[in-house]
């Protein structure tokens, strides 16, 4: 699939690198086809890391996406350059009057905080408002997940004992709605959070289904097949370094982290870490762009408050 984004963005030479197809905006133009809209509210402090993770996987369908990388009003980023954002990202403000066909939205290092003192709460829950009637589809990944339950149904986060890091096994539950088409039994994922959310709590919603799961890790697929939100507790998207990264990085602050879970070969941080977890994450965001997002979104996005179903 050709991922359709400013050409100037610096993940692009990566991207082309890894022979990811990025279609420049003259070729794009000669297409007769209405690529997918997809709004992409980047919470993680290393923008072009998180940017390059999503456009490899949204590059995996033979469907044309246009990605438009949003920013919050409300937040200072502290970890990025203001020319870069304005350079690349929109503020959310910028958008309301647009419709989108899906939309993701990612995790965030304030877990920790209750979600009324995270200093962007107010906005980010008028995005979820405004994404009601404006987006077909949402994806929420990690923070954004547990955000987005206690927003819509009230389901708290717990803090766990420890932080939950690394790789887990997980079961695929539910097999009667096409996000879980072609998973295996047991697949990988990872994670990397100090919350979660409980089974019970969830279960007082049926509303919710329940698609995959771990024994050590949880809840970690949760579908609204009504609302076409879609809540992933890990981060399916991470690269085969990103657990590595941050556990260098929470080392140099002396931290003290304990190894990631079934992560490094024989739990050696000197080894190079199996990707034991890219099959399933391309299939998991190829199967929510084909069936929540191509075949439910109109074909005229200013009709996208009344999806079709």
């Amino acid at each position: 699939m050709p991922i359709r984004i400013n050409e100037q963005m610096p993940v692009v030479k990566k991207l082309e690198a890894e022979q990811i197809f990025v279609m420049n905006e003259r070729r794009a133009a000669t297409q007769d086809i209405r690529e997918l809209e997809i709004a992409i509210v980047n919470l993680m402090p290393n923008k072009e890391d998180t940017e390059l993770q999503l456009l490899r996987l949204l590059s995996n369908t033979p469907l044309q996406v246009r990605p438009t990388f949003l920013r919050l009003d409300s937040h200072v980023y502290k970890h990025v350059s203001e020319d870069y954002l304005q350079k690349y990202y929109h503020s959310f403000s910028s958008v309301r009057e647009r419709n989108f066909d899906g939309m993701i939205i990612t995790g965030a290092p304030v877990e920790t905080i209750p979600f009324e003192e995270v200093d962007y709460w107010r906005e980010l829950t008028e995005l979820f408002r405004w994404s009601d009637t404006h987006v077909t589809a949402v994806m929420y990944l990690c923070w954004s997940a547990q955000a987005g339950l206690n927003y819509y149904y009230g389901i708290e986060k717990h803090r766990l004992p420890a932080k939950l890091s690394g790789i887990y096994s997980h079961r695929t539950v539910y097999r009667e709605e096409p996000l879980t088409r072609g998973f295996n039994d047991v697949f990988h994922a990872p994670h990397s959070r100090y919350t979660g959310i409980l089974r019970e709590e969830v279960q007082r919603h049926p509303e919710l289904t329940i698609l995959a799961e771990s024994d050590v890790a949880g809840v970690y697929l949760l579908h609204d097949s009504k609302t076409h939100r879609l809540f992933v507790t890990g981060h399916p998207e991470y690269s085969r370094s990103t657990l590595a990264n941050e556990y260098t990085r929470d080392m140099a602050r002396g931290i003290s982290p304990t190894v990631p879970t079934r992560y490094f070969p024989n739990d050696n941080p000197a080894g190079i870490p199996l990707f034991q977890w890219k099959a399933h994450a391309n299939l998991l965001f190829s199967n929510w762009l084909n069936y929540e997002v191509y075949q439910i979104t109109p074909y005229l996005l200013n009709d996208i408050s009344q999806p079709e179903n």
